[in-house]
């Protein structure tokens, strides 16, 4: 007579609308950050500039980021999402993404000197007109300053989502438990 044995993996139940609003929130965050720290990575170097280490570090964050999220999707098309694996995962990347959060707001609204100051003295009080270099130059400047915004505000909103997933994370893995 042959026994047969089964092993059953665990079933855990995940809130799939807040998991669905966290992926595609993270996922757009990450997108955004390692275009826009990309982008003023080739403007330092198309203008003979160094590379400040935060440039390269919130690429690199960014990517894995974005790695991150295709596992997470892997594991929940293979049924093998486990709240270990994101709870680790997140306080990972929610520390990597903190400290390029306390990088970003320290250049953007630092000491005298930051971008924010710059940006209001140099592109919002001085508005440029016309169909001329000026104005070219001038939206450049724009674009570059709601860049710095854009990528402190997504740092901002990731490094929450992050806490939040450890969180719904660690829900989850008690609730299976109880």
């Amino acid at each position: 007579m042959a026994v047969v044995r089964r092993e059953t993996r665990p079933r855990y139940h995940w809130p799939e609308a807040q998991l669905n609003v966290w992926l595609i929130v993270v996922l757009a965050g990450s997108a955004t950050c390692l275009g826009i720290f990309a982008w003023f990575m080739m403007v330092q170097t198309q203008m003979n500039l160094g590379i400040p280490w935060l440039f390269p570090y919130m690429v690199v964050v960014s990517a894995l980021g974005v790695s991150f999220i295709f596992l997470v999707l892997g594991l929940i098309a293979s049924h093998f999402l486990l709240p270990g694996i994101l709870i680790l995962g997140s306080f990972i990347l929610f520390v990597l993404w903190l400290t390029g959060l306390i990088e970003t707001s320290v250049q953007l609204y630092g000491a005298s000197g930051n971008v924010n100051d710059n940006c209001q003295i140099y592109v919002v009080d001085n508005v440029s007109k016309g169909n001329d270099i000026n104005t070219m130059a001038w939206i450049m400047q724009s674009t570059l300053c709601n860049c710095w915004k854009t990528a402190f505000a997504f740092e901002l909103v990731n490094t929450v989502f992050y806490l939040w997933m450890i969180v719904m994370s660690w829900q989850v893995h008690r609730d299976y438990y109880h």
